[in-house]
């Protein structure tokens, strides 16, 4: 009886998660700590909040820039805040 043939699956290294959200958080242009770094299947996943579309880009441009066979699923959304539009009376 012979064995099916097994593909093999390169798998991500166990540090790049690590490595990544290290990116996001110490790079002094990004310095992003709102933003988790997951493994799924083969790739990593990118999700959060940003404060702006250019902040996400950014950072989606810097992880592609520095890991560019690296597989992404982005997930990063953007923070809905917005002025207030009456004062608060605090008792």
């Amino acid at each position: 009886m012979t064995e099916p043939d097994r593909v093999a699956v390169e798998r991500p290294d166990d540090y790049l998660e690590a490595a990544v959200q290290r990116l996001l958080t110490e790079n002094a242009d990004i310095a992003e700590q709102g933003i988790n770094v997951v493994r799924r299947d083969q790739s990593l996943v990118l999700y959060g909040e940003v404060e702006s579309q250019q902040r996400r880009e950014e950072i989606l441009r810097r992880v592609a820039e520095t890991y560019p066979d690296l597989p992404l699923k982005v997930d990063i959304g953007l923070i809905r805040a917005q002025a207030p539009t009456e004062v608060e009376e605090l008792p």
